[in-house]
């Protein structure tokens, strides 16, 4: 920084010259009339240092001396090259909160639309097109795609791929892929609706899994599941498009992503720093090649003989592209949201917001299809999501205990 300096004048002989034309200079100006600037090495960066001079001369204004002390400093604020305007205080600061909000409300927007389109046009597929194993394999095939086209424009940055990471994956890709054929038979066998009751069972095979692996659980928690079960129950007894292999598909579809999700916290301990969306990327691209030679052994011969079918049912085959291409895209478009959403908000948030996504999904569905519903099944179905409320919360306030009590023996 720079400091000024006041020195005497008789040290500049020009100056002294230039003030002939006055008889008594010095009755006008002090003997300090030249300024000289030189760099403070002790002054900090933030100001610029004015220096007195530390003689005791007289002022042509007044009679009173200068102070006698060896020198004074006057110390004027100056912004140094590091402050950066995002650094000081301005209304988009203020506005924070706001813009957070509207992001959330954002992305559990699009994520519910997406579930919503997902559902619709995946049941109108399968309606006209009955082969879930090869919608499925599609529908992952896409979505691998999608990943692959975002890491190479580098719009999502690609993780670090190494053979520990891959066989790392090879265990929740293997459940993964059972969850979403097992689902995708329900879907083609029952109302879409009746499926995503039934799968709101999740929590039950969550606690069942996770107790014969020892951990334990709270009463709060056993008693949350218990309007689960009931209410998927009487929803089933009660359900007019009621289907064996439906309801079986929905449950194994439970107990595939229960296991993914128990498996990939033990196997993917030491792979923190891969985000979610990376992270499903690779196991939608692992899950194709698990599932379509499985769906060409069981459905390959029938898909020519089906297709022509479907054509012949809705007159334009462009049509069924649509809705499968659709299909496929907003599948993994959906659960690129919800990984989105999980990074943006806390567990507990997420679980309330995925228990009322299958409220508006069931409801929707409901209404585009215009399926029967009878009271009791409506109650059924209420319970059981009611009891999802339940358990999200319990489980979140046992997780809060047990991360104070860790923090109070640490």
């Amino acid at each position: 920084m720079l400091a000024l300096n006041l020195l005497p004048s008789s040290s500049l002989s020009p100056l002294n010259n230039s003030l002939k034309p006055f008889k008594n200079p010095s009755s006008l100006l002090p003997p300090i009339s030249t300024l000289k600037l030189r760099n403070s090495a002790n002054s900090s960066p933030k100001f610029i240092h004015f220096q007195s001079n530390p003689r005791n001369l007289s002022t042509p204004f007044t009679n009173s001396k200068l102070p006698t002390k060896p020198r004074s400093h006057f110390l004027i604020p100056h912004c140094s090259s590091s402050t950066s305007p995002e650094s000081l205080p301005s209304e988009s600061n203020e506005s924070n909160p706001k813009s957070k909000t509207l992001k959330l409300a954002l992305v559990f927007g699009l994520w519910y639309f997406q579930n919503i389109v997902f559902n619709i046009y995946n049941k109108k597929a399968l309606n006209i097109f009955p082969f879930p194993w090869l919608l499925a394999s599609f529908q992952l095939f896409v979505g691998s795609i999608w990943m692959l086209s975002l890491w190479s424009f580098k719009l999502q940055t690609p993780p670090k791929i190494t053979k520990p990471f891959i066989l790392a994956l090879l265990g929740p890709a293997l459940f993964h892929t059972i969850g979403h054929i097992s689902a995708c038979v329900s879907f083609s066998k029952v109302a879409v609706s009746f499926t995503h009751v039934i799968k709101s069972s999740e929590p039950v095979f969550s606690v069942i899994f996770s107790t014969f692996l020892g951990e334990s659980y709270p009463v709060s928690i056993w008693l949350s599941i218990l309007p689960i079960v009931f209410g998927c129950s009487l929803a089933a007894v009660t359900e007019v498009s009621f289907n064996l292999q439906g309801l079986w598909g929905a449950l194994i579809s439970n107990v595939g992503f229960v296991l993914r999700n128990i498996y990939s916290k033990k196997s993917l301990q030491s792979f923190k720093e891969v985000d979610g969306l990376n992270l499903y990327g690779w196991i939608s691209i692992i899950s194709f090649f698990y599932l379509f030679p499985v769906a060409c052994f069981v459905e390959g011969p029938q898909w020519v003989q089906g297709y022509h079918k479907a054509i012949e049912s809705i007159g334009n085959p462009m049509t069924l592209y649509i809705w499968v291409l659709i299909s496929g895209v907003f599948y993994h478009l959906y659960n690129q949201s919800s990984y989105q959403a999980l990074d943006e908000i806390s567990p507990l948030t997420f679980s309330v917001g995925n228990t009322m996504k299958r409220v508006v999904v069931i409801v929707a569905t409901v209404l585009v299809f215009r399926n029967p519903v009878r009271p009791l099944n409506a109650l059924g179905s209420a319970i059981a999501i009611f009891g999802t409320f339940l358990y999200s919360q319990a489980n979140a306030a046992q997780k809060a205990k047990k991360k104070l009590e860790g923090e109070k023996s640490s």
